[in-house]
């Protein structure tokens, strides 16, 4: 059930992202006196879903949903429709307009997509408000995993900057030392300022998902899955575990990490109950888990800050949102190209895309996840590869420079190239996700 509502999202999300991008280059052409002889939602190869013909227009629903499109008469796009480009153009026919008209047209979409990205987090903003847990407020200090303390982080440290910049959300510490290639960490350790040196060589293992920071909070029970060791033992819903073989490891993840290694032995857990210590033997299992659901509400364990906005405050408050977006979403790309960041090795199709919804209809989420989305589709759609939006601006733009027009034949030849190009990263995204499914 959990996989048909995350698949159920995306696709409702991907519906609404491609119509009103197809829509940015209908109104735009349809503004311009330019005819539009098919849009629809989703490629349509060999056979339709559903069609319908408004005007001069057909309207319809394909079944292939790798994106959405709309045929302007006069245009070489995806149809590799020769036989209208071999005759004389017409005045309703994208090729018949000035220079500045078609790069309108073909802009129209990618503007759409930005302006609706920052439409939806001005609204959430609005809607919800914005919460957040602040560095500053992590009581207990971090959870330094493994990969952390390789560079000298240590379980209860508190991040307060990085390189010098104070640090406001905790969530977004790792982002930062990833996307703005922080050298430094600062910490407060015992009340003294440490500071930590990032190596270079971090960045390719916090990009394949290698552990690094995490919340420190208590291990209080809060229910047992099935065939649960802890709860055969004896131990209770509400119980907090303080220790461990005598040893004090009142966290969840450090207490975690050390039943781990206890695999097919039997062990001690010490409980706090009512007030009071009590020692419980448990038999660990193999894989060395012993069934215990802990609390994650963090409004149990932190002040998290809730910022309201007024529908005046959450305009501007929502374009600094999405111009934020843009701006780490280009610098993630950025390091999809640069071989040495392994971040090409992360990249993900569908599947990739599809996961990240939540696994319960949550509106908030799917809005943000929408907003995300639709600046992506804005920026990837701008990229200069023919057969892309961005691919036919780059030849507009050296239209309009050198006042000289590509050929038909040129652009034939590069809007097949550019969907060769499209194909294989397809191909190649998508084919990431088959292998991690299967690692």
């Amino acid at each position: 059930m959990e996989i048909l509502i995350k698949a159920a999202q995306f696709f409702l999300s991907l519906s609404i992202l491609i119509i009103l991008h197809e829509l940015g280059h209908f109104m735009f052409a349809r503004l311009f006196n330019t005819r539009v002889e098919k849009f629809y939602l989703f490629f349509n190869p060999w056979f339709t879903l559903f069609k319908i013909k408004k005007g001069e227009t057909e309207f319809g629903l394909g079944w292939l949903p790798l994106g959405g499109y709309v045929k302007i008469s006069g245009m070489i796009d995806e149809s590799m429709d020769k036989d209208q480009m071999s005759q004389e153009p017409q005045p309703w026919e994208f090729r018949s307009k000035p220079a500045w008209q078609r790069l309108l047209i073909m802009l129209g979409g990618v503007m759409v997509n930005f302006v609706l990205a920052l439409v939806i987090y001005a609204s959430m903003l609005f809607s919800w408000g914005e919460r957040y847990l602040p560095a500053e407020n992590l009581t207990y200090g971090i959870h330094a995993d493994s990969l952390a303390r390789e560079i000298g982080l240590r379980h209860g440290d508190h991040i307060v900057s990085l390189d010098n910049r104070e640090v406001d959300q905790f969530f977004q510490i790792t982002p930062a030392i990833v996307l703005d290639k922080v050298n430094n960490i600062q910490v407060n350790r015992d009340g003294e300022k440490v500071n930590i040196s990032v190596p270079d060589d971090i960045i390719p293992k916090l990009l394949g998902g290698t552990p690094f920071i995490d919340m420190r909070i208590p291990f209080i029970v809060n229910g047992f899955p099935e065939n649960s060791r802890a709860e055969e033992a004896g131990i209770r819903e509400g119980d907090k575990i303080v220790g461990l073989d005598g040893q004090e490891i009142p966290y969840f993840l450090e207490f975690r990490e050390e039943i781990m290694t206890r695999g097919n032995q039997e062990v001690t857990v010490t409980v706090e109950r009512d007030g009071e210590l009590v020692d419980i033997p448990v038999v660990v299992p193999e894989e060395g888990l012993i069934g215990v659901i802990p609390v994650g509400e963090l409004s149990r364990f932190f002040d998290l800050r809730t910022v309201e906005y007024s529908f005046f405050e959450a305009i501007p408050a929502g374009i600094t949102k999405g111009m934020a977006t843009f701006s780490s979403y280009l610098k993630q790309l950025r390091m999809i190209f640069s071989p040495q960041t392994g971040a090409y090795k992360s990249l993900g199709g569908f599947i990739t895309i599809g996961s990240i919804f939540p696994g319960a209809w949550d509106w908030q989420m799917f809005w943000n996840m929408t907003a995300f989305l639709s600046i992506v589709l804005a920026i990837m759609n701008v990229l200069p590869i023919p057969a892309l939006d961005g691919g036919h601006v780059m030849f507009l733009v050296y239209e309009m420079v050198s006042g000289r027009k590509p050929s038909d034949k040129f652009m034939e030849y590069a809007q097949l190239t550019g969907m060769l190009i499209l194909l294989s990263l397809i191909l190649y995204a998508n084919g990431n996700d088959i292998v991690r499914l299967f690692r």
